[in-house]
């Protein structure tokens, strides 16, 4: 797409309202369905089809030629496509294309940028829809429901608030005083952004990128290897929407290459993340070490690790709470960053809860996802295989721990983990502690006495604060437990599981090890992304230096 930006032309003017968002509806794919049709021949294709996959760099399609494959994580000899690995002069191009076509993009009225992902949205909502999940379902084996909710609907509400959210942004004004005229202008930042982005959420992977892009910066996005089957669609999508050549380019390079050269670089305005705490805090190190090269101080925007809670109080609903474990522990494998791993159960209802969670968990059916009947899919990689593994070997040989689900693993066709449970009597257990990222979860039966000492110890025990909840009936206990667990999770449920949270309804962030809560899908996010300058305008100026108080008496 060429750029044009022409000199002499009539602004309109108009102070201009965006369509009022509204969260995309969430299609069912029950049987007999017309999505359901529509998704499974998605599918189909997808799988028949071997896609070439480039980087993206100004209007550039990269092809190196040192091609990787993509196999589906449940197939994993099924090949899919591959795509062309990028080096640091591939990174180094990004960021010229990038701060090539910033000051045409900047320029924009806000109207236009606006338009571009309103458009972007009604794309996903409609013909690229079961494009997308279907890509989802396979690059990441999730099942159709966790597509649908992710790749579908999250990406589209992101697309929409926050263009509701930027119009609010700019709208804000501040007063003034007699004789003048103050207002604020929120400028892009003053370089370039660098979006970093994680397999499990395709949703996320369009969000980082375009969250910045709409409040008119210039974006460097490096996917995970592992969801680069849909960021692909999601780039076909922008480009369709009307994304200006270099406004986003996509790089596949590894994390250290692209770090070498863009935590060096002066134009480096932030960097807006979601991943692992580990890597997240190396960043932070990087940026510090180098600040004295930045033309400006970068934002350090990261949504990280989480380890995630449910406490169920004696005067919890046992079906609620069991649901509520049942999905937040195991729906797409444990790979939410909000995923329930440590789950505090009073011993009045355990009974009743194991019986009730023993006797589902004994109907899920695990494989592929192109069979909808599958709860449970395939965990990422081999890496994240091994190392669930390797946690599962460990709890078997520990006295102090039991398994009573699960437990068992094969990656002869697809990297599948059995959904686990592990019993601790010690609520300090390294599973009890550690993110894990997959479907094995620990409990610990606490004495009804002990609630409030209990409570401390979800409080202490982890270095995260992502999501939590509780499940309780008692007001007095939900107050307790709300109040007490006020720093140990940013996004809290009363009554429900610890995952889900959706755009314009629950912002979503933690503190702590998990980030910087910046809450994505609200306004707040999107204030990280500008760079406020008040001007102050003087109508009548004063003429003469001197102050009344200096008058003779």
């Amino acid at each position: 797409m060429g750029m044009f930006v022409q000199n002499n032309y009539t602004m309109s003017n108009g102070f201009f309202v965006v369509p009022k968002p509204v969260n995309e509806p969430i299609y069912n794919y029950a049987p007999g369905s017309p999505e359901r049709a529509a998704l499974k021949k998605a599918i189909e294709h997808a799988r028949a089809t071997q896609v070439d996959i480039p980087m993206y760099i100004g209007g550039q399609e990269v092809r190196s030629g040192n091609k990787e494959t993509i196999t589906p994580p449940h197939d994993h000899q099924h090949v899919l496509g591959h795509f062309h690995k990028g080096e640091a002069k591939h990174v180094s191009q990004a960021i010229d294309a990038a701060l090539k076509a910033k000051k045409a993009w900047a320029a924009l009225a806000w109207e236009q940028r606006a338009a571009i992902f309103l458009k972007a949205a009604d794309l996903i909502a409609g013909p690229y829809r079961y494009k997308l999940n279907a890509a989802t379902m396979l690059g990441q084996s999730k099942n159709a429901f966790q597509a649908e909710i992710d790749a579908a609907c999250e990406i589209i509400d992101f697309l929409r608030y926050n263009v509701a959210y930027m119009s609010e942004i700019y709208g804000q004004q501040v007063g003034s005083g007699k004789g003048m005229w103050n207002r604020i202008e929120q400028r892009p930042l003053e370089g370039f952004v660098f979006a970093l982005t994680p397999f499990n959420f395709t949703a996320i992977a369009g969000n980082l990128p375009t969250s910045a892009a709409m409040m008119g910066n210039v974006v460097v996005w490096k996917p995970s290897n592992t969801q680069i089957y849909s960021a692909n669609v999601l780039m076909e999508i922008f480009k369709e929407a009307g994304v200006p050549d270099g406004v986003i380019n996509l790089v596949y390079v590894s994390g250290p290459q692209a770090g070498e050269v863009i935590f060096k670089h002066p134009d480096f305005a932030g960097i807006h993340f979601t991943g692992s705490t580990a890597v997240f805090q190396d960043i932070w190190k990087s940026i510090g070490n180098n600040i004295h090269q930045y033309k400006t101080y970068p934002r350090i925007v990261g949504e990280t690790g989480g380890k995630d809670f449910i406490v169920v109080h004696e005067s919890a609903d046992v079906a609620a709470a069991s649901v509520a474990i049942m999905r937040g522990a195991f729906e797409y494998q444990g790979q939410k960053c909000s995923a329930a791993s440590r789950v505090y159960i009073s011993s009045k209802v355990w009974p009743a809860i194991k019986e009730r969670i023993l006797h589902d968990m004994a109907t899920f059916k695990m494989g592929g996802t192109e069979n909808f009947e599958n709860f449970i899919n395939a965990v990422i990689d081999e890496k994240s295989f091994n190392k669930l593994a390797s946690y599962i070997d460990a709890a078997k040989q520990d006295k102090s721990v039991e398994i009573i689900a699960g437990g068992n693993y094969d990656k002869s066709v697809g990297y599948f983990i059995e959904p686990t449970i592990i019993v601790a009597q010690d609520p300090r257990y390294v599973t009890m502690c550690e993110e894990l990222f997959g479907p094995v979860l620990t409990i610990h039966v606490f004495d009804d006495v002990k609630f409030e000492e209990t409570l401390d110890i979800v409080d202490t025990t982890s270095i995260y604060a992502l999501t939590g909840a509780i499940i309780a009936q008692d007001r007095y206990a939900i107050e307790l437990a709300t109040r007490k667990l006020e720093n140990a999770a940013g996004n809290f449920y009363i009554n429900d599981k610890c995952t889900g949270a959706v755009v314009g309804q629950q912002p979503f962030g933690g503190a702590r090890g998990s980030g910087t809560n910046d809450k994505a899908g609200s306004m707040i996010n999107l204030l990280r992304w500008v760079s406020p300058r008040t001007i102050k305008e003087t109508f009548d100026p004063a003429k003469d230096y001197r102050y009344p108080f200096m008058d003779k008496e």
